[in-house]
């Protein structure tokens, strides 16, 4: 979808414990950079599958929410919801 920007969170297929909270307005492509290893937080652990993404229409939203996720209790959101 256009005009949307998308949290979302990785979960590596070779160690499941090791995950990835990002934010980005063109998830698919991002999620292939994190693959192909353009990205050195997430190189050692490719390749990542899409554990969640949420979409939003403002910016300002979705920068708080991933802000929120990588907080302690938005980790433990996380851990229980998704």
């Amino acid at each position: 979808m256009k005009d949307y920007y998308y949290v979302y969170r990785l979960r590596s297929k070779v160690s499941p414990k090791e995950i990835y909270t990002g934010l980005t307005d063109d998830l698919e492509e991002r999620v292939k950079k994190h693959n192909e290893g353009g990205s050195p937080h997430t190189a050692k652990w490719r390749p990542w599958e899409v554990e969640v993404a949420v979409a939003f229409s403002s910016r300002p939203k979705a920068v708080a929410f991933e802000k929120y996720l990588k907080s302690g209790s938005g980790r433990e959101f996380a851990r229980r919801h998704f």
